[in-house]
């Protein structure tokens, strides 16, 4: 299993979802609220958890000033229909097991998945 941390905008609604699947989420709205987006890069880091994330500025902080470099991005670019949209489609990405998220700056759209290496 994966184990993730989800950034505070990422909703409480899709982390549920994700924990009742067996996955491990670490929630910083839950556990560190407040911290910076570099102290999740570093959390993230050292717990080696990968970023669930709606705020693009990780892709600035890792690709344009290239400082951090966490196991794992997934930035969520579009809005869902439900607070559990972004579970689902994570969900439904991770169960191709040729899909790897290690290293990699994903970003999941609502018909496209993109994803860069670091």
């Amino acid at each position: 299993m994966m184990d993730f941390l989800a950034n505070e905008n990422f909703p409480y609604p899709s982390i549920t979802l994700l924990r009742e699947k067996g996955f491990n989420v670490t929630s910083v709205l839950e556990e560190y609220s407040g911290i910076s987006d570099t102290e999740v890069i570093d959390l993230a880091i050292k717990k080696d958890l990968k970023i669930l994330t709606f705020d693009k500025d990780y892709g600035e902080i890792i690709f344009k000033h290239g400082k951090l470099n966490p196991p794992a991005v997934v930035f969520f670019r579009f809005k869902g229909e439900t607070p559990e949209d972004a579970g689902k489609g994570l969900l439904t990405i991770i169960k191709n097991e040729s899909f790897q998220l290690q290293k990699k700056f994903t970003v999941f759209e609502r018909e496209n998945i993109r994803q860069r290496n670091y």
